[in-house]
């Protein structure tokens, strides 16, 4: 991975790929002690708390920018077992699964654009704050039914100039964790511009999106 930076404590190891960072901030504000931004030397700090907390405190960050491998013995981070999509008011897709994005299987967790405007597509990079996207988090829920299989392996797809095929069990949620739909094989809009957000409506075509 480009832009990866190490830092290695006596228990575990936290790993930062900054191009992937969408400013969360859940592990500054939940382990002020571990992530310590605008100091001199190492903002990260893997031995400033149990391996166990810092492990758990990384395994939220939605974008998987943050990594953790414990070389204490410990557990390493698992897949879930509900593969889930969160729609994020205004910004991202924020995915957790047994990932492969685009042939990339490097994190559970990943944050992919659906404003269209990011540089670092198919990841979010923060653009849509930049270009005012607005979409709800809460679209309206579909019928559909409980999945035989909940988790296992979830691939997603960026189509060229179009939307990303996910194939997989999966649940795609609100922000607030409604289940919107039950879906085994799906196109999530990525172009920004669906009257049917979070799902593809070809939209893509008549604008003439590029990615």
């Amino acid at each position: 991975m480009s832009d990866v930076d190490e830092y290695r404590g006596s228990r575990i190891v936290i790993r930062n790929n900054g191009s992937r960072c969408i400013h969360s901030r859940y592990c500054v504000l939940g382990r002020p002690d571990v992530f310590v931004p605008n100091i001199e030397g190492p903002w990260i700090q893997p031995d400033a708390s149990a391996a166990d907390t810092v492990a758990a405190q990384v395994a939220l960050c939605p974008s998987g920018a943050l990594l953790y491998e414990r070389i204490d013995g410990g557990t390493q981070e698992k897949p879930p077992g509900v593969n889930a999509v969160r729609v994020w008011e205004n910004g991202p897709l924020a995915f957790h699964a047994e990932l492969d994005v685009a042939g990339e299987k490097t994190s559970f967790r990943a944050t992919l654009c659906r404003c269209g405007q990011s540089k670092l597509k198919p990841y979010c990079d923060h653009s849509h704050l930049a270009a005012g996207f607005t979409a709800t988090g809460e679209p309206a829920t579909k019928e559909s039914q409980p999945l035989a299989r909940r988790d296992g392996p979830l691939k997603v797809t960026p189509i060229k100039n179009g939307p990303l095929m996910v194939e997989g069990s999966l649940e795609i949620c609100s922000a607030s964790g409604r289940t919107i739909s039950r879906e085994t094989k799906t196109w999530l809009c990525r172009c920004g511009q669906s009257a049917n957000k979070p799902f593809c409506d070809s939209t893509h075509k008549k604008i003439g999106f590029t990615a």
